[in-house]
């Protein structure tokens, strides 16, 4: 069987549509892959489907909600990209997201998963040594316990393959960093940033599937850390904002950074290794 007759014959569900599930739809689709994903609204499968793609709308309220989502999981991979909403709430309500869909998981024919989880799962203390994937998390030391438990339930008595994806910051083409802070006054500027960008998120994803990295955690962060205060001075100086107003007086060098030598060892390469280079797009109002 060769490589492009495998593809056409694997069937992949995204759960979660979004600004990283979309364009790994299209990513998977042009590379011959069947897909299949979800989005929450009636008006977004219909833009999908405008573009010819698949879509089923499909939500976890906490439990499974929408028409004829029984389909997402009769794929034999599966994409999980839900990420909990951290900045409200105990938790409790994702992790209640998470056992329906383990539970729709496991009664499933679904073969493999990616769960895209988040660097916010390190703990949350600068360390002179960069944050790897051996790292030994509890919940004593994780910078968020929602995204901890949350692996820890996809991850516990598994019938399917199952490998993490731990993202940094997802930035570049419209969610543009500098801009968030443009005008602000006491920004912190001297610490080191850990993100990656879009497409080398989605091409990350993707080469989980092709290389068949299955059973495996790995961090998704570009390779190369600059200064958060360089990132918003050179977004500001191209895209035409205002720069941040001022900065914190804080030391150089108090760190907390995400080791991406796990998946460069894979022969996956950054298409944008270096934040200060990531395209970004500004929408004029």
């Amino acid at each position: 069987m060769s490589l492009s007759d495998k593809k056409i014959m694997t069937t992949i569900s995204i759960i979660g549509l979004g600004w990283i599930g979309e364009p790994l739809g299209f990513h998977l689709r042009e590379k011959g892959y069947k897909i299949l994903g979800s989005t929450t609204s009636e008006e977004k499968k219909a833009k999908l489907s405008q573009k010819d793609l698949q879509a089923i709308r499909f939500s976890l309220n906490p439990h499974p909600e929408g028409v004829g989502f029984n389909a997402l999981f009769q794929s034999e991979i599966l994409v999980v990209n839900i990420p909990p909403r951290t900045r409200s709430g105990d938790g409790l309500f994702h992790l209640e997201q998470i056992k329906y869909l383990k539970s729709l998981i496991d009664n499933s024919p679904i073969q493999k998963v990616i769960f895209v989880s988040s660097t916010g799962v390190y703990p949350e203390a600068n360390s002179p040594e960069k944050y790897g994937e051996d790292f030994p998390l509890s919940l004593e030391n994780t910078g968020n316990e929602t995204i901890f438990k949350a692996e820890q339930m996809m991850s516990k008595d598994q019938k399917y393959d199952l490998t993490l994806i731990r993202f940094g910051g997802l930035l570049g083409d419209d969610r543009i960093p500098g801009k968030y802070f443009s005008g602000k006054e006491n920004v912190a500027g001297q610490t080191r940033v850990n993100y990656i960008y879009r497409q080398d998120a989605v091409r990350l994803l993707t080469w989980i599937i092709e290389k068949e990295l299955w059973n495996e955690t790995f961090n998704g962060v570009a390779p190369i850390h600059p200064l958060r205060r360089d990132i918003y001075e050179k977004n500001a100086a191209e895209l035409g904002f205002a720069p941040p107003a001022s900065y914190q007086n804080e030391p150089e060098g108090n760190d907390r950074l995400i080791d991406s030598a796990k998946i460069l060892s894979t022969g996956f390469d950054f298409e944008f290794p270096d934040p200060m280079d990531f395209p970004y797009l500004l929408q004029r109002q």
